[in-house]
């Protein structure tokens, strides 16, 4: 439902002979990868433009603000990053590589690296090396190709001509990678639909909730051969985007009474289905009357001194949060706000704050919270991922794109899930006295009925999800929709502004959204924000409507201009509705983006999978955010069916004796992960998770690398044991399992492999072992470290 848009421009881009870049406005947080990146702090954006966004600069300055976060500029063409001897094994797709690049720029990809999801789907063996460019370019040519025609399917034999044999792995890679994720060959056009399967194949998916969210993850899984079933408590579906037909003496119009912006054209998934089916944008027009509450217009110079102001308070909160480092997770934005304020003391008139007021209203709007409750260090966090390009509305509404991606989805309607088992056989999600039985859950309820506890979990869910729940905020923001016999407002801005001289109503019908425009009749919405959306949710209907008419007739009949009874109303009240319990996530005082994350791992070992607006750190509090997890999830749950019936396969094979079980670990060792001295060892889970496990194998007796057995300072009588247990008169392979951390600081023990066999069984109390008595936990973890293995290499086989 947000309605946030982008931060102020970063400063102009330095450029350096030959080599052209471009402003760096969609990064990737990524930690592994050794190639080329930058890290970002949160940007403090210096305006906010009056439409609950981020009011551009007028005068950019050459370089960034000394209280702002530095804003990096990074070079989109991947292959400049590689040194000169290497050059001649660029590949070459076309001229246009630094435009591809910005293209996948504006998709959430880094400009000369992977991403954290590439490099665990393992797109290329040698991180950081020449095949990871070659990967880029060949990655960043087929989103591009994609994008020019999004209504087609974009097909993989359409790319081999253009690149020599030896890279056509990369494009495999590549192009699988694209399709599991959703970046291209996704949508509703009929060259995409018509790809579904017409029976499923693979499990059955149970997905609560019909929001964006969840009709993403459905036709994406429908695409796989997946069965799906789409739980749903309301009658309709769409969630929190809600477009309702008004009418009234022969007028008509359609309103969005939750999410309305498309906030940002660059790359957004949802304009790419707007696209799909034809439909055009209204870019929201940057005009934005403000008018003090007798009605009168604020003088332009008055509103142009209040906001410096205001944005220099912004600064000195920026530069706060940056001397308190973490302290800052526990400090408000409003308490920074405030006390900076309280500088101007009584220099300023009862007209500076109220204008002042209605930029903090403003403010909470953006965010759907309190000031009060926003965390000073992590409020604007998601700033750097910001997709850029216009805010727009859609003519007729987001419905359009609600009702196009439900379409054939086997939704059922007023179903409330109350509770949600999941385990190893599967999962129950239970609405009413009903049961449905699945191989796999998602869950993209809203964050409000997360922290209600409407949905009860069996088991309960991981204390580190359910603390992630309680940090994160989830704030309100309410509209007042009013269809009117004729415009009276003009024809010339999308947006008003209305100053409240009560401080504690400041959100109360601060903003005004003219859709007649886009709407197809006379249609104004006012909307409500902070404090004032919170009461707004107990007061009578017709006194919000009354409220709203005192405000407008104020405006406009000193002005000569009649303002008419609308012919219908409709008040919004996502607070108390039981399905959303609020309108969009924020990051509250004692939370981190980390918390967004931690929304969105997965629990049950691959069974129970989260989505929505609150478990995405990049995109939060908006549509495309939304819809965004729900490819997500589709391509989590894909990975994690396809590796689950792998090693089905592999416990059910009667032929998986000790013998072929030994084969198979060898197979894997061949190619391990880690490896040191006589030590190897192949990792298992997710890359960033220190307590996933792993297998370790160990070299002992025969010719043995160098430092083993041989260290100064040796533990030899260790040694010797092991040597006798195993009756070393030959090489013998001997194992353990261990987590990943432990791996990596076993790695670390110097003084030769004696050491790190003695750090191993003394320090961390790991036995050795033969192959046999590795046992079922084992047999599992390496079971799955090849379903894994054989997934990233065919990367989702059954689109290709």
């Amino acid at each position: 439902m947000s309605e946030q848009t982008p931060p102020p421009p970063p400063p102009p881009p330095f450029s350096i002979p030959s080599l052209p870049l471009f402003p760096f406005n969609s990064i990737s947080d990524q930690k592994p990868n050794p190639s080329p990146s930058f890290y970002v702090q949160p940007q403090f954006p210096t305006k906010r433009k009056r439409t609950g966004f981020r009011r551009k600069a007028a005068n950019p300055s050459p370089s960034p603000s000394p209280h702002s976060a530095e804003i990096p500029t990074a070079n989109p063409n991947p292959a400049t990053s590689v040194s000169a001897d290497l050059a001649d094994e660029i590949i070459v797709i076309n001229k246009e590589a630094t435009a591809e690049a910005v293209t996948a720029l504006s998709a959430g990809f880094p400009a000369d690296s992977l991403t954290d999801e590439e490099i665990e789907a393992n797109v290329v063996s040698d991180i950081g090396g020449i095949e990871q460019v070659n990967y880029i370019l060949i990655r960043n040519h087929i989103l591009s190709r994609w994008r020019e025609n999004v209504t087609t399917w974009v097909q993989k034999e359409t790319f081999k001509s253009l690149i020599p044999p030896h890279c056509e792995p990369l494009l495999n890679s590549a192009y699988n990678y694209l399709i599991s994720h959703g970046y291209v060959n996704f949508g509703v056009a009929p060259a995409i639909k018509e790809k579904i399967p017409a029976e499923p194949t693979k499990a059955n998916v149970i997905i609560v909730g019909a929001g964006l969210a969840g009709l993403a993850a459905a036709r994406q899984l429908m695409a796989f051969g997946f069965k799906v079933t789409v739980l749903e408590g309301r009658k309709r579906c769409g969630g929190r985007v809600y477009t309702k037909r008004m009418e009234g003496s022969l007028k008509y119009a359609s309103t969005d009474l939750g999410g309305s912006v498309l906030t940002g054209t660059h790359g957004n998934p949802l304009c790419i289905i707007a696209k799909q089916l034809g439909l055009s944008h209204h870019k929201i027009r940057d005009k934005c009357p403000l008018y003090r509450p007798d009605g009168q217009p604020v003088d332009p110079d008055l509103d142009r001194k209040v906001e410096g102001a205001f944005n220099k308070l912004l600064d000195k909160a920026s530069v706060l949060r940056k001397n308190m480092g973490e302290v800052a997770m526990d400090v408000s934005l409003g308490a920074a706000l405030e006390t900076f304020r309280q500088e101007y003391g009584e220099s300023v008139t009862d007209e500076e704050i109220n204008l002042f007021n209605w930029h903090l209203a403003n403010l909470e709007y953006a965010n759907a919270g309190l000031l009060s409750k926003l965390s000073l260090a992590y409020w604007d966090q998601d700033d750097p991922y910001d997709m850029g390009g216009d805010h727009c509305f859609l003519p007729g509404g987001n419905g359009r794109l609600v009702q196009a991606l439900a379409e054939n989805v086997p939704i059922v309607y007023e179903k409330t899930v109350h509770t949600i088992r999941y385990g190893v056989d599967g999962v129950q999600v239970i609405a009413g006295s009903q049961v449905y039985e699945g191989d796999v859950a998602l869950c993209t309820v809203p964050l409000g009925v997360l922290k209600n506890g409407s949905i009860k979990f069996v088991p309960e869910l991981p204390q580190r999800k359910l603390d992630g729940i309680k940090r994160l905020g989830f704030g309100l923001l309410n509209k007042v929709a009013m269809l009117f016999p004729y415009v009276f407002w003009g024809n010339d801005l999308d947006t008003f502004g209305h100053l409240s001289a009560d401080q504690s109503c400041r959100g109360e019908f601060f903003l005004f959204y003219s859709y007649a425009t886009v709407a197809g009749g006379p249609l104004l919405i006012a909307l409500v924000a902070g404090e004032a959306a919170h009461n707004f949710e107990s007061m009578p209907p017709t006194d919000a409507v009354a409220l709203v008419l005192q405000i407008l007739r104020g405006i406009y009949e000193p002005q000569g201009i009649e303002v008419p009874d609308p012919l219908q109303s409709v008040c919004t009240r996502w607070g108390t509705d039981s399905f959303s319990l609020g309108s969009y996530s924020h990051v509250a005082v004692g939370a981190s983006g980390d918390d967004y994350d931690i929304l969105a791992e997965s629990v049950g070992d691959g069974r129970l999978f989260f989505a929505g607006e609150a478990t995405t750190r990049r995109y939060p509090a908006t549509m495309h955010g939304a819809f965004i997890t729900g490819l997500r999830e589709a391509a989590n749950i894909a990975s994690h069916t396809t590796s689950r019936a792998m090693q089905s396969k592999i416990d059910r094979n009667p032929s998986m004796s000790t013998e072929s079980c030994a084969a198979l670990l060898a197979d894997l060792f061949r190619e391990p992960d880690l490896e040191f001295g006589g030590f190897s060892v192949i990792f298992g889970g997710k890359a960033s998770d220190p307590k996933s496990p792993a297998v370790l194998k160990v070299l002992l007796g025969g010719a043995r690398k160098k430092g083993i057995g041989e260290g100064e300072h040796s533990n030899k009588l260790l040694f010797q044991q092991l040597q006798s247990h195993y009756n070393q008169q030959q090489q013998l392979h001997v194992y353990t399992l261990l987590t990943r951390q432990q791996a990596m600081e076993l790695r670390e023990v110097r003084g030769g492999d004696e050491m790190r066999l003695n750090y191993l069984c003394n320090k961390l109390g790991i036995k050795l072992i033969g192959r046999k008595g590795l046992g079922p936990t084992a047999d599992s973890v390496i079971a799955s470290i090849k379903a894994e293995r054989s997934n990233q290499r065919s990367n989702t086989s059954m689109l290709s």
